[in-house]
């Protein structure tokens, strides 16, 4: 039977060879490889998202079952503390890096390190935030699932050596997929690398995106059945006589999601100023304990509440284990203050060492909000239930959540899909819309970027649809420096000069102190007259050449900074200095455009 096992080797080595050369060749075959890895980056953050909420599902029962719904619980000032300990403990000891803020460090990957993001993101976030959240962590487990995806799609095409912008569009692909198969939303997933990672959508881009998405969302309903997240029931539909209550919310929501903002990096910067570690942990534990305490719809994620609010649920179930139990009256306060202080539970869940996103606070807040401006407006122009252009409150709650998500991430396109299909509340659609729409400009008055992506823009190292202003964030200054100038000392004569320029292939000299610090530049042209003359090259020195540069390039300028000088002073070349002053290189207006054309062709090309 040798030659039997011989002739199936031969079929496989043949298979092999016919894989290999369909992977192999030119553009047309690596978008061959570009869509095969976006499905397996599909099915992987598919399953991602599942073990990441089966993990806080089990743990959460496992921790309140039983609890007494009469009267307040004391575990609930103990169980948050525990969860951000071992968080901490367990990204300090086993991780040894930083995984928080999720999505605001893919939104750097992208920008800064060629979309490459560390291999231990693929499981670190994932176990991390499981953690925290299932033990009552007030934030969301989609900003670390998206990290996950986004590190899954980085790492197969590392592993495939493909080029930085196809590198960039798995890395979308897998928040894509992640964003999908946690909420069943392929159409969201999609708007989030849009709206959220600012990935320009072209029809290169488009079927890997969505394969990606589909694929995840394929995966969840295969585990979860194809039921939409929260289970809706409309019972009043859209009419014309509403839209003025849609853009009050719309408004309302957009205040909200500017107070959600500055409130939470107000509270993440007086974590910021605590140098120690533990001094952190003590403040977030207290915080996030006594609020948890007091008001245990804090507790994890919160879309238990969410569900009960869409689905007009007994006031009394979301009073559980309060003060305010038993008193369905106060049920509105009760909410204004929970929605106040989400914000405030989140920050001190991340900031004393938990792990975990805004995207479902913002979600949390945003539904509380359309339920207690429901209320408000109802109190504030007398209508009922029964009064033709009444806005019901399980509708608000859906408004709300998309204009919440619109306003703090700036992305109401993926407010209104996500929503939308959260809930299969599609003949919501043109409510969703105005409120988004609404609150996005709202909010764009005060606040030019989305919570994720306010702390690169300070920083001027955020990637944005701006084409211009996109291709200069990617292009690095360091790979733009040229070292081959001789430098010139100071206290040389003209005969040193002589020798330094003999050796020079350049018409430009750097001058320096002994300390190597940039004190001038002097030009072969302010030589040329007295250079030949042997009799003068101990007369004069290097001051009587020099000249100061019209600026000077820090190395911590980006290049957008970089171009903007060269544009003010009309210069060729520009001295690049560190934080001290001491000489690095020069930077040249040719060497800025010729890399700036070639990073353009190479966007044009994806």
């Amino acid at each position: 039977m040798w030659w039997m096992s011989t002739g199936m080797r031969r079929k496989e080595v043949g298979a092999l060879n016919k894989v290999g050369h369909w992977l192999s060749g030119g553009k047309e075959s690596q978008g061959r490889v570009v869509i095969a890895l976006s499905l397996v980056v599909g099915l992987f953050t598919g399953l991602a998202a599942f073990i990441l909420k089966w993990f806080v599902e089990q743990i959460e029962h496992l921790l309140t079952e039983g609890f007494d719904v009469t009267r307040m619980n004391w575990l609930y000032l103990v169980y948050p503390a525990v969860g951000i300990l071992l968080t901490s403990l367990f990204i300090r000891y086993v991780v040894r890096d930083d995984i928080s803020h999720g999505v605001t460090k893919i939104l750097y990957a992208l920008s800064r390190k060629k979309s490459r993001i560390k291999p231990h993101n693929r499981w670190s976030s994932v176990l991390a935030s499981s953690i925290t959240i299932g033990f009552g962590g007030s934030v969301g487990a989609e900003a670390p699932i998206v990290l996950t995806g986004s590190a899954i799609g980085s790492d197969l095409g590392k592993r495939f050596h493909l080029p930085p912008q196809t590198l960039m569009l798995l890395v979308g692909c897998g928040a894509a997929g992640a964003v999908a198969g946690i909420f069943k939303a392929p159409i969201a997933g999609l708007m989030f690398v849009i709206e959220v990672l600012m990935l320009d959508l072209t029809m290169k881009s488009l079927p890997p995106l969505l394969t990606t998405s589909i694929t995840s969302v394929c995966v969840s309903y295969a585990i979860y059945g194809t039921d939409a997240m929260f289970n809706f029931s409309l019972d009043k539909a859209f009419s014309i006589d509403i839209i003025p209550a849609c853009v009050f919310l719309g408004i309302f929501c957009g205040f909200l999601s500017l107070y959600f903002t500055r409130t939470m990096n107000w509270f993440e910067r007086i974590f910021a100023r605590l140098k120690s570690r533990w001094a952190k942990f003590a403040l977030g534990a207290v915080v996030l304990g006594v609020l948890i305490y007091f008001m245990p719809a804090l507790y994890g994620e919160g879309y238990d509440v969410i569900s009960q609010l869409m689905n007009d649920a007994d006031p009394s179930d979301i009073m559980h284990n309060t003060l305010f139990y038993g008193n369905n009256s106060s049920l509105v306060i009760y909410l204004g203050i929970v929605m106040l202080a989400k914000v405030f539970a989140s920050a001190a869940t991340n900031g004393g060492g938990g792990c975990g996103g805004v995207f479902a606070p913002s979600l949390f807040v945003g539904a509380l909000g359309g339920f207690v401006f429901c209320a408000l407006w109802d109190k504030l122009i007398g209508l009922t239930p029964q009064t033709a252009g009444f806005i019901l409150p399980k509708n608000c709650v859906l408004f709300g959540m998309a204009g919440l998500m619109s306003g703090v991430m700036h992305a109401p396109l993926t407010g209104i899909f996500l929503i939308a299909e959260l809930t299969g509340g599609y003949q919501l659609f043109v409510p969703l819309m105005i409120v988004s729409a609404v609150s996005y400009m709202t909010i764009n008055i005060f606040e030019p970027h989305s919570i994720y992506a306010m702390r690169l823009a300070r920083k001027g190292e955020l990637l944005t649809h701006d084409k211009d202003n996109a291709i200069l964030t990617l292009l690095s200054m360091n790979k733009l420096i040229e070292k081959n100038y001789q430098p010139v000392h100071e206290d040389w004569d003209l005969a040193k000069i002589v020798v330094a320029i003999e050796n020079s292939h350049r018409n430009l000299f750097p001058v320096v102190d002994k300390g190597n610090r940039l004190v001038g530049v002097m030009s072969l042209d302010s030589v040329r007259n007295v250079m030949f003359r042997p009799e003068l090259y101990h007369k004069y020195k290097v001051a009587s050449f020099m000249k100061q540069p019209p600026a000077r390039l820090l190395t911590t300028d980006t290049l957008k900074e970089a171009a903007q000088k060269f544009d003010d002073t009309k210069a060729w070349n520009l001295p690049v200095v560190d934080e001290n002053g001491c000489y690095i290189g020069f930077i040249s207006r040719a060497g800025i455009f010729s890399s700036y054309r070639k990073t353009l062709v190479s966007f044009a090309a994806e």
